[in-house]
């Protein structure tokens, strides 16, 4: 999967900027930028999916499907909290790589008693990964326009 990944982000790293060079007049500048923020190999904005899963990589993941845009981690414990756990699903909505474009839904439990028992998430803590997960993109972006 990441394998395939790669090697979708490698080819449209390589076609994007060749794109750039066809066509009949017009700005190239703009064409590249339009096709550096959509995506052509897989179902979702290729940035927003790489940056997810970097995002994301510390944590077990349980189903990944990038035609449609979802990832879901398992529950994952932070060694430093043990009585606490998450669990987080990411929803690409979008080609285009525009902040409206990625939700972040998180459960959490604690654990009381030896029973794990749901507990509220901060609205701040889903924000947080989805403006980690854009800067990232972003980020993916500029690089592989600039290279």
């Amino acid at each position: 999967m990441i394998r395939s990944l790669r090697t979708a982000l490698m080819v449209a790293a390589i076609a994007l900027p060749l794109a750039a060079c066809g066509g009949r007049g017009g700005n190239a500048v703009a064409k590249t930028d339009l096709a550096a923020s959509k995506v052509t190999t897989i179902g979702v904005n290729a940035y927003l999916w790489r940056a997810s899963l970097d995002t994301l990589s510390f944590m077990p993941l349980v189903q990944t499907d990038s035609n449609g845009g979802v990832i879901v981690t398992d529950w994952y414990v932070n060694p430093q909290v043990p009585t606490e756990r998450m669990k987080v699903t990411v929803s690409i909505l979008d080609q285009d790589l525009r902040a409206d474009a990625v939700r972040v839904a998180a459960l959490r439990e604690v654990n009381r008693n030896g029973q794990w028992v749901s507990a509220p998430v901060a609205a701040a803590t889903t924000q947080k990964l989805e403006d980690v997960i854009l800067t990232r993109a972003r980020d993916l972006r500029r690089a592989s326009i600039a290279g």
